[in-house]
């Protein structure tokens, strides 16, 4: 009854099963360690956040370039204010607004972007307050370079001038005339009439729509290796059952009628 799986077809089908269900299997571990490493990192970086609170601030050379490791720390540098920008589309506590970006060049000739607050409804140049002028000294969080389409991060073009959608140094780089560093600063206290900018966990290091995707994909593949079993089963069992009606004699109704319609045909067929 089970000579069937001998055949060139159930050869096929059972080689197929065998490197299809450790592959379903692998995928869906390598999806589940994705996910349990972003949760990991999630954790690491809620620890840091709660440490760097209590560490004093530190040289902006001191920190750089950065990483997972330096973002969210706090960072002090030196310079004078210069060119001010609008970063619109930029959501605090629910309310849309915009934030207030400022240049601030070093004593190295390098610009540190300074966000030095955040401002409700639609970016207006004559609503952002002017920034200090003369040598000043500014403490906040270290950032990363926003990427568009990371965290809300609007990747739109054709804003109008003094507007960016993006702060990170390849955005800013066509927008003033000298070098920027790739990292910018949230003020630890926004200036007067400015609401504080919230210090943003590193890229890939939270519990964000990638890490569900990943749960989502260990699912679906466990989900594929259980739906590979249940078909071969469900062959196995139509072949089973097919050979024992064929051992019984028992034709099926579609061979029965493909016979039956010859031997119409036949009779039918006048005798000359």
């Amino acid at each position: 009854m089970y000579r069937f799986l001998l055949t060139p077809r159930w050869w096929g089908i059972n080689v197929f099963v065998l490197l299809a269900i450790p592959f379903c299997v692998f995928m869906g571990s390598w999806q589940l360690s994705r996910f349990e490493s972003r949760v990991d990192d999630h954790r690491e970086a809620t620890a840091r956040a709660e440490s760097n609170r209590e560490e004093a601030a530190r040289p902006l050379a001191e920190l750089l370039p950065v990483d997972k490791a330096t973002v969210g720390k706090k960072v002090t540098a030196s310079g004078r204010y210069g060119e001010q920008l609008l970063v619109p589309d930029r959501d605090l506590d629910g309310e849309s607004g915009y934030y207030v970006l400022t240049l601030l060049r070093t004593d190295g000739g390098k610009a540190l972007p300074v966000v030095r607050g955040w401002l409700p409804g639609k970016a207006d140049p004559a609503e952002a307050p002017a920034p200090p002028s003369g040598e000043v000294t500014v403490t906040g969080a270290l950032q990363a370079s926003e990427q568009p389409g990371d965290n809300g991060v609007s990747g739109r073009g054709g804003l109008p001038d003094g507007q960016t959608a993006a702060i990170s140094a390849a955005s800013l780089i066509n927008l003033v005339p000298y070098d920027v560093y790739d990292a910018w600063v949230t003020l630890g206290s926004a200036d007067a009439g400015m609401t504080t900018v919230p210090v943003s966990a590193a890229p890939d290091s939270g519990l964000d729509l990638k890490a569900f995707q990943n749960l989502g994909y260990t699912g679906e593949w466990f989900v594929f290796a259980g739906f590979v079993v249940f078909m071969w089963f469900r062959l196995l069992r139509r072949e089973v059952e097919f050979a024992r009606d064929a051992a019984l004699g028992i034709v099926p109704d579609e061979a029965s009628g493909a016979a039956e319609a010859p031997a119409q045909d036949e009779a039918s067929t006048p005798v000359r």
